[in-house]
């Protein structure tokens, strides 16, 4: 079950993924140009598979600050039910 908590990203962090959100809306942006402007399809496949790396960077940063923060402090307040749900997301992410 997906929680609605508020979890404060420390700074360097929230710059970190804005700034990388950023660019991956710039480049889909870009996608759209290039299906917009019929690019050849190889070309805009590996564009495809750019972004999907670019995302795939973001939530490997954000995991970690979740295993390091969330998780952990769950875990010490003895709430084991963090680790189903943490199986849960690495699981999601891991079929992309």
């Amino acid at each position: 079950m997906m929680q609605h908590t508020v979890t404060p990203h420390p700074d360097k962090l929230k710059q970190n993924l804005k700034q990388r959100l950023a660019r991956i809306e710039g480049q889909v942006r870009g996608l759209q140009r290039m299906i917009e402007n019929d690019t050849y399809c190889d070309d805009v496949l590996n564009q495809i598979a750019s972004v999907q790396s670019a995302l795939n960077g973001v939530a490997k940063k954000l995991l970690t600050q979740h295993m390091h923060t969330c998780v952990k402090h769950r875990l010490q307040t003895g709430d084991e039910s963090v680790l189903d749900e943490l199986d849960t997301t690495i699981e999601r992410l891991l079929k992309r």
